[in-house]
């Protein structure tokens, strides 16, 4: 057998997704669209280790965003300093900005959750085909669109929630805590 890379797996399990129709969300695709939003990484920083960004307190993670030596090493951390706590806070901006990439928010399943992670963008808004009523909702924990939908009975149910809120959903079966979505 051949050596095939990952990114031309990955390749491959989208076109045969696409040629067959099939609904896969395959893992790399929502970090590709998460990266695609900019990341406050002092918010991060701030639940990881108090916002201090050469903090080593011997528990295996570094610096302000809390890396483990070998993430830090295998995103090329190791051309600023040997470990993140070493490095300034731009040097673990740039590695956190490349594993973003890579893997989103999973690298911190918690603080990656905390309202205002994600700054707000200044973009041209894409017209929707309905229109907000003005209104607005802050995601809690136990949200579903579906739930909210029924809860302020929206006309459409989900399907309009995420319409109305596309440039802040890339996907409808992922919302966060704090997210605040159109009604």
């Amino acid at each position: 057998m051949s050596r095939i890379g990952r990114r031309t797996r990955l390749a491959l399990g989208l076109v045969t997704a696409g040629v067959t129709g099939a609904g896969v969300l395959l893992g790399p695709a929502a970090p590709a669209q998460a990266a695609a939003r900019q990341v406050n990484w002092d918010v991060i920083a701030k639940c990881e280790s108090g916002g201090r960004w050469h903090i080593n307190t011997g528990n295996g993670y570094y610096g302000g965003l809390q890396f483990s030596r070998s993430t830090w090493k295998a995103n090329g951390g190791g051309k600023y300093a040997p470990t993140a706590d070493r490095a300034s806070k731009a040097e673990q901006i740039a590695i956190a900005e490349k594993l973003h990439r890579k893997r989103g928010l999973s690298p911190w399943p918690h603080c990656g959750r905390k309202p205002g992670v994600y700054k707000k963008t200044t973009s041209a808004k894409k017209p929707t085909a309905k229109k907000p009523s003005g209104r607005t909702y802050v995601v809690r924990s136990g949200d579903t669109l579906a739930s909210i939908a029924r809860t302020f009975k929206v006309k459409g149910g989900w399907r309009t929630l995420y319409a109305l809120n596309k440039d802040r959903i890339s996907n409808p079966g992922l919302i966060f805590v704090g997210q605040r979505i159109r009604l």
